[in-house]
């Protein structure tokens, strides 16, 4: 286990998905350091790898220039899956701490092998959890998306006015209703909310769409971890200052590019 917070190492920036908010500081309530968090909203993975990406570097990169280099946190944790490669290239002059996690289904479920297996036995399932209740949103309502700046977002007459009827058909049938693969939704809790109120809003979009529904107990043993600082090599990549966040072809799902650089003396 390589742990980088040594004493007298006080203080963790947390950059993190939104959906994570009731999770996160549930286990920052618990954690025996200082974290600052900077929750991004969850229409971040909407807008496609590199504009995410941008996002979440100005993010770490803003935070750090407001405060002096003596005041800088010890490392930085993110509370993201690879989404999509959406957190590639991501580097600081301080520690990184990353999930090695493909999505945040994993962080939900406590493991990524607890999800492949869960993945595996119930294709075609599309999860909720009490952040993605809270915080859900459309992605064609967001200009800056992917379907939206692809014109997917918009009615069967626009599309044909703008790409022909033929594309029109295509786009319609093939991405216009992404949900017509999925068959189960998986209510994931996590312990946190309002229990009865996500039941009810997760069964109800089981039967408009006709799907099977059910309920999986989460875990939330990946999002403590990381927040305490408990980051063993198989569940978390640590970064050092010059090196950037790969992705990885094997079952590690990122690894460290680059070359490591001396921090300043307080890091």
């Amino acid at each position: 286990m390589f742990n980088v917070l040594k004493p007298p190492a006080k203080r963790l920036l947390a950059v993190a998905c939104e959906v994570f908010h009731r999770e996160a500081c549930a286990a920052a309530a618990q954690s025996p350091y200082v974290i600052d968090f900077e929750f991004m909203p969850k229409s971040l993975h909407d807008i496609g790898e590199g504009p995410m990406s941008s996002r979440l570097q100005s993010t770490i990169d803003n935070a750090l220039a407001e405060r002096p280099a003596d005041a800088w946190p010890d490392a930085i944790v993110l509370l993201y899956g690879l989404c999509n490669n959406g957190i590639r290239g991501l580097h600081a002059p301080i520690p990184i701490v990353v999930p090695r996690a493909h999505d945040c289904i994993t962080l939900l479920l406590g493991s990524r092998a607890r999800y492949s297996e869960h993945f595996q036995a119930n294709p075609g399932t599309f999860y909720k959890s009490p952040g993605w209740i809270e915080r859900d949103s459309n992605p064609d309502a967001n200009p800056a998306s992917v379907t939206s700046r692809m014109g997917i977002s918009h009615d069967y007459a626009k599309l044909v006015e703008q790409y022909g009827e033929e594309n029109a058909e295509y786009l319609m049938e093939t991405m216009g209703n992404w949900l017509r693969n999925y068959r189960k939704l998986s209510f994931i809790d996590t312990g946190v909310g309002k229990h009865e109120h996500y039941r009810q809003i997760c069964r109800a979009q089981a039967q408009e769409n006709a799907w099977e529904y059910e309920e999986v107990a989460g875990d939330t043993v990946l999002i403590n971890k990381l927040l305490n600082g408990d980051w063993n090599e198989e569940d978390f990549l640590v970064l050092h200052p010059g090196q950037q966040i790969a992705v990885s072809n094997e079952s590690t799902v990122v690894c460290a590019v680059g070359s490591t650089m001396e921090t300043h003396p307080d890091h």
